[in-house]
């Protein structure tokens, strides 16, 4: 243990203070400041300046705050209730019509939004009465939210992937190509297993009675052209500006909030009030994201200067790994630091560490990002830190449990865990998209 370098440790003291309850941003600068001063003295101050500047001026990272706001102003726009009760027009008579409902609905307001816990609250206020007066079983009511939740983190335009793709210098519009398929395959898997589970035991999800979807046919056209055109024209606005290259993604990150604002005129929800709100919104998650990178920033800067990227290079050529071994060590690490730590901390300590190793043994960025965005998403629903099943948690009733949230979520973990194993034998499916789209 004597032989081992300095930033072995640094783990261990960033759990520890984790674990003592500080937060994870606060956690990542004291950890990067003690072990920064006590063993390379002032010169550390270069890198933390030299760390911080890069934050300051990635210009990249300016599609946060505008992602935000564009899902605090669509929260508050009038659109959801209207997706949610064309879909269940379409869906709520099936086996756990309810559920499935809610899935797709957090599929496409992701794709709106960006933003996971945004999904998950807004959506999470709408279904849980729903399925609480249907009498669905609570562990598949919060499963089905939490994982719908966490599509956020999958399905462009995810902020994940805009803090990663800016850490691993790759494009962005590549990644969010890269997203799709995989992203549809998660979809697919969840609406797959609500139908299985309540076709097999209709008292899990009852389907809803026809009278509550009994409307004529020119009501069901009017409402599904109020609320799916909206949000359609939103997403192409955003994601298509962003893959026909006529806009950067921060650029069309103000597409998406200007467009918002128009949607909440529209629906006649704009308030000067409304937008104070979503502006407070807006600087308090965008600080609490924009901390936790310049912590990990600290962090990954004094980790590799203490020995910590060697340590792992050596780890991966002294053991003589392949490639897939690589990757599996990688995701592994992923994965189990997800049980501890958010993701903003886990890309920004993993990824400068592993990101060039991954270029050296020649392996497709992409892909790999892929896979670490997969991943990724598996620790919203991993406890102890879930922060999916803390969302939930401030919204739920009392009669819904922690056990209740912990047991609905197992199964959408084996489905992520399903998805990444399809990417990872298949590798097109995170390759060909961005190989038509952008010919790289």
């Amino acid at each position: 243990m004597a032989e081992l370098p300095i930033a072995a440790w640094m783990f261990p003291a960033l759990f520890l203070l984790v674990f003592l309850g500080i937060p994870v941003s606060f956690s990542l600068i004291v950890t990067a400041l003690g072990f920064g001063f006590a063993f390379l003295g002032t010169k550390v101050t270069g890198q933390f300046h030299n760390g911080l500047i890069g934050v300051a001026s990635n210009f990249v990272l300016a599609a946060i705050p505008l992602f935000v706001f564009m899902g605090s102003v669509l929260e508050r726009s009038g659109i959801a209730k209207l997706l949610f009760d064309a879909i269940r027009l379409f869906l709520g008579r099936l086996p756990g019509g309810l559920a499935l409902t809610t899935t797709v609905m957090c599929a496409i307001f992701a794709a709106s939004a960006g933003v996971v816990g945004a999904v998950e609250i807004l959506v999470g206020l709408m279904a849980i009465p729903a399925m609480t007066k249907a009498n669905y079983k609570r562990d598949l009511a919060a499963g089905t939210i939490c994982a719908g939740g966490s599509l956020g983190t999958m399905i462009p335009p995810s902020i994940v992937v805009v803090i990663y793709a800016s850490l691993a210098d790759i494009s962005i519009g590549d990644m969010y190509a890269g997203m799709i398929i995989p992203a549809a395959v998660m979809v697919c898997l969840f609406l797959l297993y609500i139908l299985i589970r309540c076709t097999i035991d209709p008292a899990s999800g009852p389907g809803i009675p026809s009278t509550e979807v009994d409307m004529t046919f020119g009501q069901k056209v009017v409402l599904v052209i109020k609320a799916f055109i909206p949000a359609i024209a939103l997403m192409m606005a955003v994601l298509g500006s962003i893959f026909a290259g006529v806009a950067s993604p921060s650029e069309a990150a103000a597409l998406g909030a200007l467009g918002a604002v128009i949607l909440s005129i529209c629906y006649r929800q704009f308030s000067i009030r409304m937008i104070i709100d979503a502006m407070r919104q807006t600087i308090l998650i965008s600080s609490m994201v924009l901390m936790i990178v310049v912590g990990g920033v600290m962090f990954t800067g004094v980790f590799i200067l203490t020995g910590g990227g060697q340590l792992v290079r050596e780890l991966v050529t002294q053991n003589q790994l392949s490639p897939y071994m690589v990757i599996f060590l990688f995701l592994a690490v992923i994965f189990v630091l997800g049980f501890i730590l958010d993701w903003i901390s886990i890309v920004l300590i993993t990824i400068p560490i592993f990101g060039p190793i991954v270029k050296t043994l020649g392996i497709d960025p992409v892909w790999f990002g892929v896979l670490v965005c997969i991943t990724i998403q598996t620790s919203y629903l991993t406890p102890p830190m879930a922060p999916s099943i803390f969302y939930l948690r401030a919204i739920a009733p009392p009669s819904m449990t922690y056990m209740d949230m912990y047991k609905g979520v197992i199964p959408f973990i084996l489905l992520q865990i399903a998805t990444l194993a399809f990417v990872v034998l298949w590798p097109k499916s995170a390759t060909y998209l961005p190989d038509i789209l952008f010919g790289f």
